[in-house]
């Protein structure tokens, strides 16, 4: 009996023996096999979690007052979860449905079974909350009725999971769209600062281990949020200079417009509306607003003839040489020939004697040209480029155009262009470089570096942008003198762009268009330029009428917008007006 028992504890013993080494075997095979240990630990990072890319939290956008303008909102990823999905046809139904889905196509991706290379298989995203609200509800609803139910084909959303993250939003839809641009669903700035300041806005993506067991959530790695502008804008300032250029497009029937509202003093853009505008938020309507070569802000990028707003840089130019000064007088013949080209007044009429005041007053392309040529090229050419014509600003958005500007030397300058040029013919320049430029007449010959980013804030700290003197084109003694020969002259003709209890200064703008075969009369730029109170500027406003059909005249159209912008201007940046001001100071 004992030998019966010993022969068969010895072969359980064997068995037993030849199985651990055959699993000790397996296991050595196993761990020396690369193929199979990146197996197991595919198979492991499976199961513990896996490495994702995190995109931090685009950075917010406001106003110098702390208004948003651009944010964001929380959207939905939708998908599944293969390993759960109990009932597909359900799923794809829903989806159908709520999210306008193919049915077909998500049936296909569901039903397939999951794997290594398939656990989770994304089928929408940027779901907004309300979508995601209904799927909730339909979910309740199926729970509800079939709470009870042990048919394995019962209707389920099982395994439908969201996943939340944020899109860019702005809750003033078009207002400053052309300053702040947009951001596509790929998360890519365009135009504007969105563009210019991408990387910062947007922060460091991050590859994180994300943990599937919910207890480990805590080890998650904080993802530092992207940088947030404070702009220079004001929120008020840019809504009521948007609504008044819309009605000075509609009521002159132009083809568009630009306002351009400066400190110049600082630098700072209160204000820059153009048209058309986009409604941001649905940035893939871009191509139906901005038609064919449409520039996105035309205050960076429209490019176009001047006309004779140019006038005051070049007699800014000639004063401050010292070549004329305000009462020296010039007969005007009504013709002026330089470079073998004749020189024309707007209305081909002769003014007679005329002093410096007058000529700009009554803008004068005869005078201005025979003022260019008492300065001489060398010296004018000077001048205009440390006006920074022909030059980028350096403003922190994207897409600005540095313009053009000829001169002694380019294969296509000729001695004529002197005269031309000196009354805003043949230059192209944008309505930025325009009003920088005017703006160092108004800030005592300094001209300052445009800037639409008052401050940077990013990891806890705000870096604010100072204002910068970029040049010295002129004396302070020229620009009160300039200054002071507008202000008269606007009195004297009594211009519509006069503003009751504030003086101001200001020229306005008429340029015909270039075609291919000379310049059109039919059709013009109108603009003005001006600034206030003249004795001590708190703003600088610079209006642009492309193509207007109700006149062609820059004193008609673009006068009356000025004055209209002024008078809001003056409420908004609470400026009282002169004789109170006076008496103020006094005090």
């Amino acid at each position: 009996m004992m030998t019966e028992h010993v022969w068969r504890y010895t072969l359980l013993g064997t068995i037993f023996t030849l199985l651990a080494l055959a699993i000790v075997g397996q296991m050595v095979r196993i761990q020396l096999n690369p193929e199979q240990v990146a197996y197991f630990k595919e198979r492991r990072t499976l199961n513990e979690g896996g490495y994702h890319t995190i995109y931090p939290a685009r950075g917010l956008i406001y106003d110098r007052y702390g208004n948003v303008l651009a944010g964001n909102t929380k959207v939905y990823e939708v998908g599944v979860e293969l390993a759960w999905v109990e009932n597909p046809h359900t799923i794809s139904l829903a989806l159908n449905v709520v999210l306008g889905l193919d049915y077909k196509q998500v049936l296909q991706a569901v039903s397939q079974e999951p794997s290594a290379n398939a656990v989770y298989v994304v089928l929408s995203n940027f779901v907004p909350q309300d979508k995601i609200d209904k799927l909730e509800s339909y979910r309740k609803e199926i729970e509800q009725t079939y709470q009870r139910s042990r048919d394995k084909d019962r209707p389920s959303l099982e395994g439908l999971v969201y996943v939340p993250h944020l899109m860019r939003s702005y809750p003033e839809k078009d207002r400053a769209s052309n300053v702040l641009g947009f951001v596509t669903m790929e998360g890519k700035g365009n135009f504007g600062v969105e563009a210019k300041l991408d990387r910062e806005l947007a922060g460091s993506p991050m590859n994180v281990w994300i943990p599937r067991d919910p207890n480990l959530v805590g080890q998650i790695q904080d993802i530092p949020e992207g940088a947030s502008l404070i702009l220079t804008i004001d929120r008020n300032i840019q809504k009521a200079m948007e609504d008044l250029i819309d009605n000075a497009v509609d009521s002159n029937g132009a083809d568009s417009g630009t306002i351009v509202v400066i400190d110049p003093k600082t630098g700072e853009i209160l204000a820059m509306a153009t048209t058309p505008r986009l409604n941001l938020n649905e940035y893939w309507r871009y191509s139906d607003v901005f038609k064919g070569n449409t520039p996105f802000n035309r205050a960076v990028s429209g490019t176009y003839e001047p006309g004779s707003v140019y006038k005051i840089l070049t007699m800014a130019s000639a004063l401050d040489k010292g070549v004329v000064k305000p009462e020296t007088e010039f007969i005007d013949t009504g013709q002026f020939e330089i470079g073998g080209t004749f020189i024309y007044n707007w209305n081909r009429g002769a003014w007679g004697p005329q002093n410096m005041t007058g000529c700009l007053q009554h803008s004068l392309n005869v005078c201005l040209a025979w003022v260019a040529s008492q300065l001489g090229a060398k010296d004018f050419y000077e001048y205009m480029r440390a006006f920074g014509i022909g030059h980028l600003t350096g403003v922190d958005m994207e897409g600005e155009m540095p313009g053009r500007l000829k001169s002694p030397g380019d294969a296509d300058w000729y001695d004529a262009d002197l005269g031309t040029n000196a009354f805003g013919q043949g230059v192209a320049a944008t309505p930025l470089q325009m009003a920088v430029a005017s703006a160092a007449i108004a800030n005592e010959g300094k001209l300052m570096a445009p800037h639409i980013i008052r401050s940077i804030v990013t990891k806890g700290q705000q870096f604010d942008n100072q204002p910068r003197v970029v040049g010295l084109p002129i004396s302070a003694k020229t620009a009160k003198t300039l200054t002071d020969m507008l202000a008269i002259s606007l009195e004297e003709e009594a211009s519509d762009a006069l503003v009751e209890g504030y003086r101001v200064a200001g020229k306005t703008g008429t340029a015909e268009i270039p075609t291919p075969f000379g310049y059109s009369s039919n059709v013009t730029n109108a603009s003005f330029v001006g600034w206030g109170p003249v004795d001590d500027p708190r703003f600088l406003v610079y209006i642009w009428l492309e193509k207007p059909t109700s006149s062609p005249w820059g004193s008609v159209v673009a006068s009356p917008v000025f004055r209209q912008a002024v008078e809001q201007l003056v409420v908004l940046l609470q400026i009282p007006p002169d004789d109170v001001r006076m008496k103020l100071t006094q005090h």
